[in-house]
């Protein structure tokens, strides 16, 4: 029995009867991300040999493998996400807003994520921008930072769209920066039937134009008759967007999202305790009644079909999870941003104070990186000064380094 574990030891100790049971299903992109996360921090990626200035004990420190959906690498680039993100921020109303996939098109979409999660940006993207240049709701251009997620708490299938818009933007009628209401963005009825409706036009054309394939539990659809019908019948269901000021200011919401921006679904944090051939997780319940705040509970799962729900979530090669748009594009945020700061009379942002509450994002461990400043020794407290390097394994005759070990106790401790 481990009391503690991360994903890396899940993998390490689960991963070869997974890959033995699902030798078919599984494909190069899931393979390749259970490799990294078995080797993060381990021999198999190489590192370097520290010494304890105090005590003179020698410590190795391994690589990581800064894979996107490693739960304990890149901590230092979604920090410096974050405070870009912090530099963005206007003294402006801000807005969350959540676009959620229903059921039947989230189906659709976990074969098809490409196609289906690039429909999505551009049609959330297009409802606000549309909306908002209404002049029933401001009439006024507006941008803003969307980040994908396709989990909930217990790791099952559930693609939402996150996206933070400051209420301000540049007037369509006279082009000066105008600032929209602090309570109100626009009827969530108006956002999620125009989200809805093209949405579905996209993903009809997506199909005509034989982008999309269908398996299992959506083989069915590869008749068009059946396909017509599915979609009719998403135009007939309520779609659930999600449009209110966030309740800490923008700076929490960014803080959030940012725990994920360079991982998936799920934090080493919340894994409770492994036992061999299960795994127990710490998740949110579901509010009763007349609750405002939520509650936490647990859910144990086998070691198998939790490594099925992580890897459930990993994205295509390639694909960006997070992207902004409108006039906090990447091409013309910045002279947004000047234009917004000199129309409202404030300074550029200050350097973020990442021990401010609920703006730090940090991981639970050193991001790995070599520019990562040295740790404190385990024993005494002394510094580690770095002395040699430790290179990576030779490869066998069959062009591989080999499973990776697992970590000691004393490296873990480093």
């Amino acid at each position: 029995m481990t009391e503690k574990a991360g994903v890396a030891e899940i993998f390490r100790r689960a991963g070869p009867a997974y890959r033995q049971a699902r030798a078919g299903p599984l494909d190069a992109v899931r393979l390749k991300v259970m490799g990294a996360i078995e080797a993060c921090r381990t021999a198999a990626l190489g590192g370097h040999l520290h010494r304890c200035d105090g005590c003179g004990r020698d410590h190795p420190l391994y690589n990581s493998c800064r894979n996107r959906h490693c739960p304990t690498c890149q901590g230092n680039a979604a920090r410096t996400w974050l405070d870009a993100r912090a530099g963005d921020i206007l003294p402006v109303p801000h807005f969350h807003v959540v676009f959620t996939l229903p059921r039947g098109i989230a189906d659709i979409a976990f074969a098809n994520r490409r196609t289906v999660f690039g429909i999505l940006f551009r049609t959330a993207h297009e409802t606000l921008r549309t909306i908002a240049a209404d002049p029933r709701f401001g009439g006024r251009r507006i941008g803003g930072t969307s980040v994908l997620h396709t989990w909930d708490q217990r790791l099952l299938w559930h693609p939402h769209l996150h996206v933070v818009l400051p209420n301000a933007g540049i007037d369509v009628a006279s082009g000066e920066w105008t600032v929209g209401s602090a309570r109100f963005l626009a009827p969530v009825k108006v956002l999620a039937s125009l989200f809805r409706r093209r949405f579905l036009d996209e993903l009809a054309r997506a199909r005509d134009r034989g982008e999309l394939r269908f398996s299992g539990r959506t083989a069915h659809l590869a008749c068009p008759l059946a396909f017509r019908d599915a979609v009719a019948a998403a135009r007939s269901t309520d779609w659930v967007v999600y449009a209110k000021p966030p309740f800490r200011g923008p700076a929490q919401v960014f803080a959030y999202l940012a725990r994920y921006t360079h991982r998936i679904c799920i934090g080493n944090s919340r894994i409770l305790a492994f036992y061999g051939t299960q795994v127990r997780i710490r998740c949110r319940k579901p509010k009763r009644p007349g609750e405002r705040k939520p509650r936490y509970g647990s859910i144990t799962l086998a070691a198998e079909a939790f490594i099925n729900r992580f890897l459930m979530h990993v994205l295509p090669d390639g694909m960006q999870r997070i992207r902004h748009f409108g006039i906090l594009g990447n091409n013309c945020r910045a002279k947004t941003l000047r234009q917004a700061r000199d129309a409202l009379g404030v300074a550029d942002s200050p350097p973020p104070d990442r021990n401010a509450e609920g703006c730090d994002g940090r991981e639970e461990s050193r991001d790995g990186d070599e520019d990562v400043a040295p740790v404190a020794c385990p024993h005494c407290g002394g510094i580690l000064r770095k002395i040699e390097a430790i290179p990576r394994p030779r490869r066998t005759a069959h062009g591989s380094r080999g499973p990776p070990r697992a970590a000691s106790a004393e490296e873990t401790a480093t």
